[in-house]
């Protein structure tokens, strides 16, 4: 097996026999969908691919070769009667530069269109009898010229547009965003460049030769700006039909683990071990609102499999690099006002406390930089970054939960969390942890929480001071997917452990513990007790308190029960240690670690 990691060239990937997961058999549905339609995805998700699959099956040009690209797949032993009947454009708004002046923005623009028409005009030249005229200054000029010289053909103009919102994206995410908005609102409003373009596709399909559109973005917001140019996009990115048109289904997952197990010369029992790993790191998103099967991130099960196949060996980093940009958008929402609890609220999977009646789904730039911002409106943004997905929970009036899909997207919330409240503590958190993971010590890890940790809530907080700000602390602090398979509200038969962090199957060659959490909270009502004086008394002075006792008593009682759940699970391979963690206040952290009883 040849694997295509960034590579989105259907030609190349089928005439070269790579890898790949057919989607062909939605090109009825994408047909009957209708004429102008917008598919939304996060980015490095597949959509480039999609397009080139589309491209390639409804090219004229490439009618001799059908059978050869398409025979072995779904849509060939059962065509529309669509197929090489189209002239084909792809435009790719992610090559628009958008540095500089809006003159040069607006030039770079229409010479990424201009270059598309002049290969179009050379690449179907044995159809074309009139030839295209370019007009440097105006591209939307040469696009008439184009509509005009394939009139006098039988073949309609089929339009694909990749990476559409690529510029409303710069300008979110940039370091300058407010000085780029001018130039944003220069493109998109009035007779703007973007805007004129788009008015321009619009007005191609009413006869004049241009018969279908398919948009790919990440997001609605340049739909949201240009609405009077182009308003008959119909959006299906929501629907459950093609929920899975991008990313890999897990039994194409596990087809391709057991080919490559066979050639590590593993046996099966192995391969089920790499694809639960996968499942943990790269499954779990679904972008419908009634939740079908979840897909895997086609990039990050590329970039493993590929390196699992080279090495038979997992990747000690599970995140790809190429990747890691989207801790970027974790941040730009972290900074909005009330930002930061929204990635908190996320990171701790809690029932119903990230919903949503409807995404938001018409806001501009404007709104990105002016708007108050509510939860839904920054929740739906982390849907459409990638960084939260469909739960398939509903509260109690019928909204839907959103979620974090898998443990590498986590661990950017961890990380983002961390920098919000020790920004300058990495090598001393590095240490920490590193003693925590070889000893299990507890002790410098919650004094380092005590006197750093704690230091940044103030008194405000304890209006909503509970056991999720401790979890958050040792969550954020522990989080380690090098060595660690961490999770938060651990699934464990009929309930539900506060943490959990289980060694990696390929890291047990490592003295490391694996650990089991539960966190209690005691107010300094509950407590009968003021902050100057619980500062003052030792660790075993507090222990003797009756309001610890209690939290200690019913936090063993639940671990108790989970720790032989995970030990019934993992056997003896397990080296569990299990702990119950009492926060008074935001002022003292007690640890108490369950003994261990031969089973």
């Amino acid at each position: 097996m040849k694997f295509p990691y960034g590579i989105s060239d259907f030609y190349k990937i089928i005439t070269n026999g790579w890898y790949y997961a057919d989607r062909t058999d939605r090109i009825p549905m994408i047909e009957d969908a209708g004429e102008h339609l917008l598919f939304l995805r996060p980015r490095r998700f597949g959509k480039s691919l999609l397009l080139s699959m589309l491209e390639n099956y409804y090219d004229a040009a490439k009618a001799d070769e059908f059978e050869k690209l398409f025979g072995h797949l779904a849509i060939g032993k059962n065509p529309t009667q669509q197929h090489n009947r189209y002239f084909v454009m792809k435009w790719d708004f992610s090559a628009v530069d958008p540095q500089g002046d809006i003159g040069q923005i607006r030039q770079a623009l229409y010479d990424h269109i201009n270059g598309c028409i002049q290969r179009f005009g050379k690449y179907y030249s044995d159809f074309l009898t009139d030839a295209i005229e370019i007009n440097r200054t105006n591209a939307t000029a040469s696009f008439q010229s184009l509509l005009t010289a394939i009139q006098g053909t039988p073949y309609p103009l089929y339009l694909l547009i990749d990476e559409y919102d690529n510029f409303a994206n710069e300008v979110m995410m940039g370091n300058h965003a407010r000085d780029q908005k001018q130039k944003y609102e220069d493109l998109l409003y009035g007779e703007g460049s973007l805007k004129t373009v788009f008015k321009a596709v619009k007005s191609a399909s009413a006869g004049r030769g241009l018969d279908r559109v398919f948009i790919t973005g990440v997001s609605p917001v340049v739909l949201s700006d240009i609405t009077s140019g182009y308003n008959i996009a119909k959006n299906i990115y929501l629907k459950p039909k093609f929920d899975d048109l991008c990313g890999f289904r897990e039994s194409e997952i596990r087809d391709a683990l057991l080919k490559i197990a066979s050639e590590c010369g593993l046996p099966v029992r192995e391969a089920d071990e790499i694809l639960c790993m996968m499942r943990t790191f790269y499954n779990g998103y679904c972008f419908a609102y009634d939740r079908s099967a979840p897909v895997y991130n086609p990039t990050l099960s590329l970039y493993f499999m590929e390196y699992f196949q080279e090495t038979c060996q997992y990747p000690q980093q599970m995140l790809d690099s190429n990747l890691a940009m989207d801790r970027g958008k974790i941040s730009y929402i972290s900074r909005l006002p009330e930002g930061g609890q929204i990635i908190i609220s996320a990171l701790n999977d809690e029932d119903a406390s990230l919903s949503v009646r409807n995404l938001a789904d018409r806001f501009g730039v404007e709104d990105m930089l002016n708007a108050p911002k509510d939860n839904i409106f920054m929740a739906s943004l982390l849907y459409y970054f990638g960084v939260l997905t469909f739960s398939g929970r509903k509260t109690e009036f019928g909204d839907s939960v959103l979620k974090i899909p898998n443990l590498v997207i986590r661990r950017l919330y961890a990380e983002r969390i961390r920098e919000m409240f020790l920004p300058d503590a990495g090598d001393k958190i590095l240490h920490i942890d590193r003693n925590f993971y070889r000893s299990g010590d507890m002790q410098p890890l919650c004094d380092f929480i005590e006197q750093k940790y704690f230091k940044v809530f103030d008194n405000r907080d304890y209006r909503w001071a509970n056991e999720l700000v401790v979890k958050t602390a040792f969550l954020t602090l522990l989080f380690d997917d090098s060595f660690y398979i961490m999770d938060s509200e651990t699934s464990l038969e009929r309930g539900y452990a506060d943490m959990t962090m289980i060694i990696r199957p390929d890291m047990r060659q490592y003295p490391l513990h694996d650990f089991l959490f539960e966190f209690k909270y005691l107010s300094l009502k509950d407590a009968e007790m003021n902050g100057e004086k619980l500062r003052q008394m030792s660790v075993d002075e507090l222990k003797t308190l009756t309001p610890v006792r209690q939290k200690i008593t019913e936090s063993e009682t639940k671990l108790d029960g989970y720790r032989k759940i995970l030990l019934s699970e993992y056997g003896s391979r397990l080296r569990l240690k299990t702990y119950s963690i009492v926060s008074i206040g935001f002022e003292r952290l007690l640890w108490e670690e369950m003994a261990i009883r031969a089973e």
